[in-house]
């Protein structure tokens, strides 16, 4: 008993002495790290925080020729005159919807995918799968609306396997099914990588043990691999809550017709409409900065709700 007490305090002032000499290294050469911190830091400066001061153009009655400061300062009307607006409901509940509906119909997908990719034994015909699932992300957003528009037309190949000539890309009750089953399609196969990852640190050992209790798939993913990606996934999807209402702008757009727009038309399509084309530069900023703090809010709510169910565990 004496001497593991001897021996602590020496552990002590030898992991002192470890921190002791780093400090000194660190302090010798300083201008080593300075070079190598120095561009991280300064592109972290201007590309993020220096921006954040045109949030201020949101409180104004923005004029590019007079600039930020010297525009006519409006206080907090941008805002009112959006949550005011008649559209503003539809717009609101069409982000949400198309988000809310992506989350509960995407978000299973990829670690579904990755449960079916878990149980293929052979490396190369994974590999070959993995392949395929994979190549979808990598196609470009607009090229892949062109694809949708095409498959969807009135002599398209899904109008030519139903014998019908309806023109999808008209119909607002379409719409959102269209934008999200793409969705899945591009993006689930690339997203299952990390649920993939996260498998792999599985017991093999435990897994082998309940194949021989006599466990059923299900009974195996519940007891060996869920436990293995749950912090994984709790991640996922509390980001995935906080960004919400960041419905990609691109592809909304580009799949937008004039008679969809019921459906079609969300919060950062009306943003781009308002800003770019209209020059009401003051009123779009408004819309943005409403739209991040909505998600902002999501995010700290959903990740306090999340700790409350897991044990303390979340972001």
């Amino acid at each position: 008993m004496s001497k593991a007490n001897a021996n602590a305090p020496a552990a002590k002032k030898k992991g002192g002495s470890k921190w002791q000499n780093t400090l000194v290294y660190v302090r010798q050469h300083w201008q080593l790290y300075l070079l190598f911190m120095l561009p991280a830091f300064l592109l972290t400066i201007i590309f993020r925080y220096i921006p954040m001061g045109g949030i201020m153009i949101a409180f104004t009655e923005y004029n590019p020729i007079r600039g930020i400061f010297a525009s006519e300062w409006v206080g907090f009307e941008h805002f009112q005159r959006f949550l005011s607006s008649p559209d503003f409901m539809r717009y609101l509940m069409n982000t949400l919807k198309l988000s809310v509906y992506g989350l509960l119909w995407g978000f299973p997908a990829p670690i579904i995918l990755a449960f079916l990719l878990n149980r293929i034994l052979s490396s190369k015909t994974k590999q070959k799968i993995q392949l395929v699932l994979y190549m979808p992300n990598f196609i470009s957003v607009i090229v892949l609306c062109g694809i949708v528009r095409i498959l969807l037309a009135p002599t398209g190949m899904v109008n030519m396997l139903l014998g019908t000539s309806s023109n999808f890309m008209t119909m607002p009750g379409a719409f959102r099914t269209i934008y999200i089953a793409s969705g899945i399609w591009q993006g689930a196969g690339w997203a299952s990588i990390i649920y993939t990852a996260a498998l792999s640190t599985a017991s093999k050992e435990l897994k082998e043990a309940a194949v021989i209790d006599g466990a059923n798939i299900i009974q195996q993913i519940k007891a060996v691999e869920w436990p293995a990606i749950k912090d994984t996934v709790l991640i996922q999807f509390i980001m995935s809550v906080g960004n919400i209402m960041s419905v990609g702008f691109e592809k909304a757009y580009a799949l937008q017709t004039d008679l969809n727009l019921n459906a079609s038309e969300i919060i950062s399509t009306y943003v781009y409409k308002k800003g770019l084309l209209d020059g009401d530069y003051g009123f779009s900023t408004a819309v943005g900065l409403f739209n991040t703090v909505i998600n902002v809010i999501l995010l700290i709510s959903m990740n306090t709700i999340v700790k409350k169910m897991n044990d303390g565990k979340g972001i």
